[in-house]
């Protein structure tokens, strides 16, 4: 059975994606293109049309990862692509649809920990998670395993927003 999903609510979930990706691009090495990830993102998020410049945009924030100098800037360019890619939360009742949720926070709360910063990133991605954006994520099946340490971090804060428990 497919998930009910409208265009604000999807705008909604990429809004999220785009305040947890922000604050890491400064990882990300200045890197035009993790910058711009975000930036289409947002725009699409405040009601822009979805295009094929958000795909354009993940891709090469993508590919930016794979070219950065180091790990934290890695992920904070994934971050960036995880950010743009919610716009195409898919309304297919499987897990992997959560990390169109929660893919930009767990990759930018990755950025951080690899650059020796706090480690609270992921509490803040909880506490900024709207009602609309937690609504949205129950509808899916929790987050599936794999995916290294940015799959541990999603599967944290997926229960913690799911259970309202700490990451």
């Amino acid at each position: 059975m497919p998930v009910q999903l409208t265009l604000d609510e999807i705008r909604a979930v990429t809004a999220y994606a785009v305040v947890c990706a922000e604050p890491a691009l400064e990882l990300a090495r200045d890197d035009p293109r993790a910058r711009a990830a975000v930036d289409t993102a947002r725009v699409f998020a405040t009601g822009a049309a979805r295009t094929k410049a958000l795909r354009d945009v993940a891709f090469a924030a993508h590919r930016a990862a794979r070219e950065a100098p180091d790990a934290a800037a890695r992920e904070a360019a994934r971050a960036a692509g995880h950010a743009a890619g919610a716009a195409y939360l898919h309304p297919l009742a499987t897990a992997t649809q959560v990390g169109h949720v929660l893919g930009a926070a767990a990759h930018a709360a990755l950025a951080f920990e690899l650059a020796g910063h706090d480690g609270d990133h992921l509490e803040r991605c909880r506490d900024l998670a709207t009602p609309l954006v937690v609504d949205v994520l129950r509808r899916y099946p929790p987050a599936p395993p794999g995916y290294g340490r940015a799959g541990e971090l999603m599967r944290a804060l997926d229960a913690a927003l799911r259970g309202g428990i700490p990451p």
